[in-house]
C-alpha cells in the first residue's frame, strides 16, 4: 500500500526545496496539510502534494503564454 501522508521533510526531498519553504507553503495555506499529534507535527497527503505539483506546471505553462503573447 502506498503511503497516504509524508511529512514536511519528504515534501522537502520531493520538491528538493529547504526546511523553511516546505513550513511556508504549509503556512500560507497553499499546499494543504494537517496537524496530528501532541506536539502538531504537519502531515501532506501525498495526493495533495501531486495537486499542488499540477498546480505548479498549469501556472508555468499559463506565465509562459502570457509572456510569449
Amino acid at each position: 500500500m502506498p503511503q497516504r501522508f509524508l511529512t514536511l521533510a519528504e515534501v522537502q526531498e520531493v520538491l528538493s526545496i529547504s526546511s523553511p519553504q516546505a513550513y511556508a507553503l504549509v503556512r500560507t495555506g497553499e499546499l494543504p496539510a494537517i496537524q496530528i499529534g501532541g506536539r502538531g507535527q504537519w502531515r501532506v497527503e501525498a495526493s495533495e502534494l501531486e495537486s499542488y505539483i499540477a498546480r505548479q506546471y498549469e501556472a508555468t505553462r499559463a506565465r509562459i503564454a502570457a509572456d510569449q503573447a
